[in-house]
C-alpha cells in the first residue's frame, strides 16, 4: 500500500477496473473476482456511472449497482477505496453544477454508500465553465459526499485552469488524473499530461493498462480470441507490437510470471503512477495481474521496454 499521490488514501498497487461488472462479469462473477481482489489485500477499485450503458439490455449503472452490493454484503466499505466517474449517463451528462450533483447523488444510491473516496469528472464538458466544475465539485467535498476530486479526459490546458482556479478561492484542487497510458500508447501522456502530473502533484492511475487486452499476450498472429475486446487489441498487431510482445516474454519468463504483469509493472515504475487499472473477468484472469503488487523490474529491463514501444 501506498499513499495516492497528497492524499491520506492507501490503495494497493492495481486498481480494479469495474467496467466488467454488470457486462462480462455477471453478478457471482464479479464478487469471485472482488473477493480475490480483496483477499490478496487489493482495496482500489474504479468505477463509472455509464459501465456498462453500451451492453445489450443495459442502461448504465449496473457497475456501481453490482459493486455496491459486493461493499454491502461483505461489510467492508472501511476497506475499500471507492473511486468512480461522473458526466456520461443521461440526465446528469454534462459537468454544469446540476449535472454533477444529480450524477453523485445517483452514483451514491447505485453503491450503497454515503461518500464517494475519489470521484472523477469523466469527460471534459466545454460547453461549461471551470469555475463552475470546480464550485461544484468543492460543494461535494465540503458536505462529505466525496472525499477527493480527479479529472480524466480533459485537456492539460483546461486542467491547469481548473487547478489555478481552485488555488485561487481556496476551493478543492483535483489530486489524481486518469489518463490513457500504456506501453502501446505513450506520447499523449508523456509529452502533454505528465509535465503537468509532476508540476502539480497529481496522482496517475492509468486507464486501457493493457492496451485492451494485447498486452496480456494473448493477441498474436493467427491466434483467435473470443473477447468483445478482441477488435480494439488486434489494431496493435504490428511490427511494433510484436518488438514489445517479444520484450514482455523475455522478461515474464525471467521473473516466472505473467506477460500482463510486466506490462503492469513497466507502467507502474512511471513518473507520478500511481496504480495501474486493468480488470479481470475471472479469478484465473485476475491472478495473472497480481504479481504487479511485488515485481520491481531492473533498470536494464525498464529501458528495455522503453526502446521497443518508443
Amino acid at each position: 500500500m501506498a499513499p495516492l499521490g497528497t492524499t491520506d488514501l492507501d490503495v494497493f498497487p492495481l486498481c480494479l477496473g469495474g467496467n466488467v461488472f454488470g457486462w462480462t462479469a455477471d453478478r457471482d462473477g464479479s464478487f469471485a473476482v472482488l473477493d480475490a481482489y480483496a483477499e490478496a489485500g487489493g482495496n482500489f477499485v474504479d468505477s463509472a456511472d455509464v459501465y456498462s450503458a453500451w451492453a445489450p439490455g443495459n442502461s448504465g449503472g449496473e457497475s456501481e449497482t453490482v459493486l455496491g452490493a459486493w461493499v454491502a454484503a461483505r461489510g467492508n466499505r472501511d476497506r475499500v477505496v471507492l473511486a468512480t466517474k461522473g458526466g456520461r449517463l443521461a440526465p446528469f451528462d454534462g459537468l454544469s453544477s446540476k449535472a454533477i450533483h444529480g450524477a453523485v447523488e445517483a452514483s451514491l444510491r447505485r453503491l450503497g454508500t454515503e461518500y464517494i473516496d475519489l470521484y472523477y469528472a469523466h469527460y471534459d464538458d466545454p460547453e461549461t465553465p471551470v469555475a463552475e466544475i470546480v464550485a461544484a465539485h468543492d460543494a461535494l467535498v465540503r458536505a462529505g459526499k466525496v472525499r477527493y476530486v480527479a479529472v480524466s479526459n480533459m485537456s492539460p490546458d483546461r486542467i491547469r485552469e481548473a487547478l489555478a482556479v481552485a488555488d485561487r478561492e481556496g476551493l478543492a484542487r483535483y489530486v489524481a488524473v486518469q489518463p490513457h497510458y500504456n506501453l502501446m500508447e505513450r506520447t499523449g501522456f508523456e509529452h502533454d499530461v505528465l509535465p503537468l502530473a509532476e508540476a502539480e502533484n497529481l496522482a496517475t492511475v492509468p486507464y486501457y493498462a493493457l492496451a485492451k487486452g494485447f498486452l496480456t499476450g494473448k493477441y498474436r498472429p493467427g491466434a483467435e480470441v473470443d473477447s468483445p475486446r478482441a477488435q480494439g487489441a488486434a489494431a496493435y498487431l504490428d511490427e511494433r507490437g510484436a518488438r514489445v510482445l517479444t520484450e514482455l516474454d523475455l522478461i515474464a519468463a525471467a521473473h516466472g510470471v505473467s506477460v500482463a504483469a510486466v506490462a503492469l509493472a513497466w507502467l507502474a515504475a512511471q513518473p507520478t503512477v500511481a496504480a495501474p487499472i486493468a480488470s479481470a473477468r475471472t479469478p484465473e484472469q485476475l491472478a495473472d495481474l497480481l504479481p504487479v503488487g511485488e515485481l520491481r523490474l531492473s533498470e536494464e529491463e525498464l529501458a528495455a521496454l522503453n526502446a521497443v514501444s518508443d
